[in-house]
């Protein structure tokens, strides 16, 4: 009897580290694009365990889930323990969009003390910690390629991107990584 065929990460095998930059692919996660008025926002945040960001560029996590606000009524949930995010929120019968996204999108780990120059390569929006502090997050671009940028640590980010863009994505980031 043939086995199923195994899918491979878009970036299995890539990793790239120099000095002062470290670019690797994102462990699977869950991934659900979410969309729901305000007055649906607490039987989600409830239903999910954590509470969903109201404000521009926050995030929320507990443990292995978070999520980012991309809009006044739009958030990505992730979770890292690969759970079925569609599932938890069919609970829930507030008003709202859940959308599995988890095999259209890749992430990038992209950590060092040169992580700020080496996507501002890319991207046009203000990475100092000032501007961009630990947890924020924002839909933006590197180079030609729409992102979910968000910051993890002092020195960490993680890039969300589509599936079909993540070996332009993580090139681009290679590319400037590699620049003294």
């Amino acid at each position: 009897m043939a086995e199923a065929a195994r899918r491979i990460p878009p970036l299995e095998g890539r990793s790239f580290e120099g000095q002062g930059i470290a670019l690797l692919p994102a462990p699977p996660a869950s991934r659900l694009s979410l969309r729901a008025p305000e007055s649906s926002r607490p039987a989600l945040s409830k239903a999910l365990g954590l509470d969903l960001p109201a404000k521009p560029k926050s995030t929320a996590a507990n443990g292995a889930r978070a999520a980012l606000w991309l809009g006044p009524d739009e958030w990505l949930v992730t979770d890292e323990t690969g759970a079925d995010l569609p599932s938890v929120c069919a609970t829930v019968t507030a008003l709202h969009s859940a959308v599995d996204i988890s095999h259209r999108n890749v992430g990038i780990l992209v950590s060092g003390p040169r992580a700020e120059d080496v996507l501002n390569a890319g991207c046009p929006q203000d990475l100092s910690l000032a501007r961009f502090p630990v947890g924020a997050a924002s839909r933006t671009v590197l180079g030609k390629a729409e992102i979910v940028l968000w910051r993890t640590g002092a020195e960490a980010f993680r890039v969300e991107c589509w599936r079909s863009f993540s070996d332009y994505v993580f090139s681009l980031l290679e590319a400037a990584a590699r620049e003294n």
